[in-house]
């Protein structure tokens, strides 16, 4: 059970340092050029993540990653089947708990990809496979750009769905280009990276730190916390809260059903239970036009907020546990 993963206790130091960075993009949001800079220094930040990826896997460690297609599909099945179920059934929370924009936007959040960034630095903190974690993240963002418009279209009945080239080339540039430059050069700086891992540690941390800022700057700066009463709110809480549970509860505990080792399963919980705040955002302005965009993107932000939180004090735990000898996880 997750008691096996105490995540409150003693706070671990990342977990105060996202919890520091919320507190100062709530105190001191970023707008404007400021924003801006912000953001390139995120996506910057992204890509030195997945160059020094590149330069630490071997190719044979990538293909391995590329071939592990239990995996993939599980993790896929968890992000455009499960979550969509869930989100379904949150119908029946209208219009006592969730009003029907909030439903739509709970929906809507189920709907979209996996983080990439975050799922892959969370799934490095906790030890897990990080060549498998690349390839699954990177499919299921690709995929979302096709998927998550398609969905949209079943469950909401969505007129005027159009698909976005220009995500498919932001992926393209932040992920894959770093990643393969890094594989190109691992035969001159593999070995100093693999002899230095603080600096991973620090980018694969920085990342999510600079994520979680200019998230939270952007929804300081939309002013969408006032648009709502602080019953609706704390409701809205409570819903991601308890979806967010379900999904790792199901990915942590179904995955050694299905005969996933360690390395595996903390993949699948990361990569499977996280969602898109920066796919999330562009493709609400198109796929709702008319409707109430800050309250139907309003459970995303929250979503990936509490998601961002919780995901990142289970990876400092798992990687404690995952380092101690014979200690199972």
């Amino acid at each position: 059970m997750f008691s096996r993963i105490p995540v409150l206790g003693r706070l671990d130091p990342f977990l105060v340092g996202i919890l520091t960075t919320v507190a100062v993009a709530g105190l001191l949001p970023a707008s404007g050029t400021a924003l801006d800079i912000f953001t390139w220094a995120a996506k910057m930040a992204i890509g030195l993540l997945f160059f020094l990826y590149g330069a630490r896997l071997s190719t044979r460690e990538a293909l391995e990653g590329l071939r592990h297609w239990r995996l993939h599909l599980t993790i896929l099945a968890t992000t455009f089947a499960l979550f969509p179920l869930l989100g379904l059934a949150t119908k029946l929370l209208v219009p006592t708990v969730l009003t029907e924009p909030l439903y739509l936007g709970v929906l809507y959040l189920c709907l979209l990809p996996s983080t990439v960034q975050s799922s892959i630095a969370l799934v490095s903190v906790a030890r897990g496979n990080i060549a498998g974690a690349v390839v699954s993240a990177s499919a299921s963002s690709l995929l979302g750009i096709v998927a998550t418009p398609l969905l949209v279209a079943l469950t909401m009945t969505t007129q005027g769905v159009t698909f976005s080239a220009s995500a498919v080339l932001d992926i393209v540039l932040m992920l894959l280009v770093p990643f393969v430059a890094g594989q190109l050069l691992r035969r001159w700086i593999g070995g100093w990276v693999g002899r230095h891992g603080r600096p991973l540690k620090i980018v694969d941390r920085g990342s999510i730190l600079l994520v979680v800022y200019v998230a939270f700057s952007r929804g300081m700066n939309e002013g969408i916390w006032s648009s709502l009463s602080l019953g609706r709110l704390l409701a809205l809480t409570g819903v991601c809260l308890v979806l967010l549970a379900l999904v790792l509860a199901i990915t942590w505990f179904g995955a050694p059903r299905l005969g996933f080792a360690y390395e595996d399963r903390a993949t699948i919980l990361f990569c499977g239970s996280t969602k898109s705040l920066a796919t999330g955002l562009p493709m609400a302005t198109v796929l709702f036009p008319g409707q109430p965009i800050g309250l139907i993107v309003l459970p995303l932000m929250l979503f990936h907020q509490i998601q961002l939180l919780v995901c990142a004090a289970i990876a400092a735990r798992l990687a404690k546990r995952a380092a101690a000898p014979a200690v199972a996880v």
